[in-house]
């Protein structure tokens, strides 16, 4: 990204930052995205914690840890018992790893019992990725 693009992204990051403001009731759901990943978090600012998060990476939510231990069990054994046969990987697009994440989000926030948030959209545009995100948790079940 040119330096002219990240500051601009980050003066308008810090603006949004003054009145958006996430609590424990209605946590902030801030994206981060890169060129090949998408990140959504579940933010308490009023005792700056993160209470739950997802990302494109994988099965990476936080309190998770045993589930992520399982799967990578899982994995290994999957791996020792593969042929020279693989099946080709199934190749998804960036939006539609944004709309997994928008799932997984609003599930991980179901769970923990949050269903109103506060969305912030962290600089970026609401379109294309972003917005794929927001409305996947909106058919999750959060409220923003």
């Amino acid at each position: 990204m040119s330096n002219k693009k990240y500051k601009r992204r980050e003066r308008i990051k810090m603006h949004i930052r003054k009145s958006i403001s996430g609590t424990a009731e209605r946590p902030r759901l801030t994206v981060f995205r890169s060129n090949a990943q998408i990140y959504a978090q579940l933010i308490d600012d009023v005792n700056g914690v993160t209470l739950a998060s997802a990302s494109s990476l994988g099965n990476v939510e936080k309190g998770a840890k045993k589930a992520k231990a399982t799967e990578a069990a899982e994995t290994k054994q999957a791996k020792e018992t593969k042929t020279a046969k693989t099946a080709v990987k199934e190749k998804i697009t960036k939006t539609q790893q944004a709309a997994n994440v928008g799932k997984k989000i609003a599930q991980v926030a179901l769970e923990a019992g949050i269903k109103e948030v506060v969305f912030d959209r962290n600089g970026y545009l609401y379109h294309g990725r972003v917005k794929q995100l927001a409305d996947a948790a909106r058919e999750g079940g959060l409220k923003f």
